[in-house]
């Protein structure tokens, strides 16, 4: 398995694992206690570790999200709340859902050694969201919340690096939501509003955009070897169907 295959197949797995917690009862309960919708929540929480930024900054280190829909979140998150807090909140309680879902995993000390180094070995260049959230102290130092950080990071850089293969290959965020498997219905997700272009003239541009990011975040899992990589790979399917249970 190559840096560049153990990326690839990590990108499932992160976004199940990261999906479970954003998903969570507690993780949206947040959002209503904080007096936010569900939208302003999700801007505000992923893109707050940035600091006091202006929205169109935000809309451009998230990318794949209609602009309009960024700022809108962002400007109604401002009325209430400080963004930074809300990313705060958020970092708390993905301490808290690591330490009660992935606390028991059993080789949990081993998911953290290997996610710690691939972690570690990311080159941040052109990467906002992943450099502004591993600067974020981390409030937990049980297993379990370190796990569940890492591996947010893991997922926050593949969503970078995504996003800057997608421009590099010379779609638009929104052709590359259209060429994807969700198309026009992951475009209405992410906010952004018809017309929509055809995907078939994008389609190939966009397995270009999917190499070319397996490599940028290949990079990163170079930082281990052959056989770790595969356990790495390993570990976050055994976690994947845990929380699937």
């Amino acid at each position: 398995m190559t840096p560049e295959q153990a990326a690839a197949t990590a990108k499932t797995g992160l976004a199940t694992i990261v999906g479970a917690f954003a998903e969570s009862p507690q993780t949206l309960r947040r959002a209503r206690l904080l007096g936010l919708s569900g939208w302003a929540y999700h801007v505000s929480a992923r893109a707050g570790a940035l600091g006091e930024v202006r929205p169109e900054t935000v809309a451009a280190s998230i990318g794949m999200i209609a602009p309009e829909a960024v700022i809108d979140g962002w400007e109604a998150t401002a009325k209430t709340s400080a963004p930074m807090e809300v990313a705060t909140w958020h970092l708390h309680e993905l301490c808290t859902w690591g330490s009660e879902q992935l606390g028991g995993f059993p080789r949990l000390a081993r998911l953290h050694e290997l996610t710690r180094r691939v972690v570690a070995a990311v080159d941040y260049a052109g990467l906002p969201l992943f450099a502004a959230w591993r600067a974020m102290p981390v409030p937990d130092q049980t297993p379990g919340a370190q796990a569940a950080v890492l591996l947010h990071l893991l997922h926050e850089h593949r969503l970078g690096v995504q996003l800057v293969a997608v421009r590099a290959g010379g779609l638009t965020p929104l052709q590359a939501i259209i060429a994807g498997p969700e198309g026009e219905t992951g475009a209405v997700a992410f906010g952004w509003q018809p017309p929509y272009p055809p995907a078939g003239p994008i389609v190939r541009r966009l397995i270009w955009a999917e190499s070319v990011a397996d490599a940028m975040a290949g990079q990163a899992y170079a930082a281990l070897d052959l056989g770790e990589r595969v356990e790495l790979i390993g570990l976050l399917e055994s976690l994947r169907h845990r929380l699937a249970q």
